[in-house]
């Protein structure tokens, strides 16, 4: 690992994603490798005990300066997002893995045998139901054969499914409501990262679509929105085991899951947009005023980077090293204990075991600006609002001068892609949040 420091101290973070020959419309990476600033695997297992406890408040600053080295990126994530405990062992994370897998592996059992697809390495890109339950015969479904070319409209086929327990008209709405799903998730699994060699393989496109599949029926009350393929991506790449990629994505849906539950006619995101709102008033009141007269004071304009965490304005490894700088940031030592349904405590943080938190989460246990919810609770905002809040900070000036209608704003803020600096941004949002805490102290 350390060797391929020494010969490119600056490695460029996309060389360990291959980009498609002929893909030439992607952002370019801001983002390099380097000896000393990013989290080497050297540094990574340094921080554990014999036992395998993890010091992970030696890692969080170092994330936050240079990322994680893509080689450990998977297994670092997975303490990151909560998955397992920092102060378990080793024996107790195998324990808890193995457990994981047998539990997916019983989802993904249920899922095929309610549409066998699941499973056998292809995906439906047409409807397989309708919405009053009546099947839809011979429903398109890619290929599974083709391993070395990316999956097209010229590679679909009819298949008879008259086997299958779907013939028969469904009456269950919960059922009814997953199959409407599936579809759209084949869709949007062929769209997903389509300039990825990674996903040139039939196979990869397989997995996602299983995994996106099966956590859709795993989490009812949310089921699939457009955007999750975008969020579940990097895990199927980074993980070779299908359960570890389902977990580890179930974990990054708790933070965000608010963003895909619709009620009504009101969109899940539509809270973060509210927060944007409040933030921008507080801290650039001049330009919410503006947009306020330009007929934006809903924020709509910023729904994309709030649904799918900038993964469209950012080279594909650039995206995950902001993902991995902000959930740095904003780490829980109690984020496990939470997920696991234990009792959190919220408490003064001592001197020794400040560093086991994320600065921003220090922040707003220092600041008491925590809205409500236990430790582990996004508070008092998601830290991608003051990202898209510092996006907005660093573009004021243009938006304005030349921003006279919304088109404008959106055009103003379309140039963001390709010529973002994810690190800047993400100082910017650590600016900010620390200015909007203050003033709200003060009012």
């Amino acid at each position: 690992m350390m060797n391929i420091f020494r010969k490119d101290p600056g490695l460029a973070t996309d060389s360990f994603y291959e980009i498609r020959a002929g893909c030439t419309d992607v952002p370019d990476t801001k983002f390099r490798i380097k000896s000393g600033k990013t989290l080497s695997l050297k540094r990574w297992l340094a921080s554990f005990t014999p036992e395998g406890s993890l010091d992970i408040g030696r890692c969080l600053d170092r994330i936050y300066r240079g990322g994680i080295h893509p080689s450990i990126r998977g297994e670092v994530w997975e303490f990151l997002l909560g998955c397992y405990d920092s102060k378990s062992t080793f024996d107790e994370r195998e324990e808890i893995r193995h457990k994981r897998r047998e539990a997916y592996a019983e989802l993904k059992e249920s899922c095929s045998h309610m549409f066998p697809v699941v499973g056998s390495g292809k995906f439906v890109t047409a409807r397989v139901i309708t919405s009053n339950g009546e099947p839809v015969q011979d429903p398109i479904v890619l290929l599974g054969t083709k391993h070395d070319d990316l999956a097209t409209p010229q590679d679909e086929e009819s298949v008879d499914l008259s086997a299958a327990p779907m013939v028969t008209r469904e009456h269950d709405k919960e059922v009814i409501q997953w199959k409407l799903a599936l579809h759209q998730i084949g869709l949007d699994v062929v769209r997903t990262d389509r300039t990825l060699v990674f996903y040139e393989k039939q196979e990869n496109l397989a997995k996602l679509w299983d995994v996106l599949a099966v956590y859709a029926w795993h989490d009812k009350d949310v089921g699939y929105g457009q955007g999750m393929s975008d969020l579940c991506s990097p895990m199927i790449m980074l993980f070779e085991h299908e359960a570890d990629a389902f977990w580890c994505f179930e974990r990054l849906m708790r933070r965000v899951r608010g963003n895909f539950r619709c009620t009504g006619n009101t969109l899940g995101v539509e809270a973060q947009l509210d927060n944007l709102a409040n933030v921008t008033q507080l801290v650039i009141p001049k330009l919410h005023r503006h947009l306020e007269h330009l007929g934006g004071g809903g924020y709509l304009f910023a729904f994309r980077m709030l649904m799918v965490l900038f993964r469209r304005e950012l080279s594909f490894g650039d995206s995950l090293y902001l993902w991995e700088m902000l959930w740095a940031l904003e780490y829980d030592p109690e984020l496990f204990t939470l997920y696991e349904g234990g009792e959190t405590h919220v408490h003064k943080i001592t001197r020794k075991a400040r560093r086991q938190y994320g600065k921003y989460e220090r922040a707003n246990r220092r600041s008491r600006a925590r809205a409500r919810g236990g430790p582990g609770s996004t508070a008092p905002f998601s830290i991608f609002v003051f990202l898209v809040a510092s996006v907005l900070k660093d573009r004021s000036d243009k938006l304005l001068k030349e921003a006279r209608g919304l088109d404008d704003v959106v055009k103003i803020l379309n140039d963001v892609s390709g010529n973002m600096d994810a690190r800047k941004a993400c100082i910017g949002a650590m600016k900010i949040h620390k200015k909007y805490l203050r003033r709200q102290k003060n009012q």
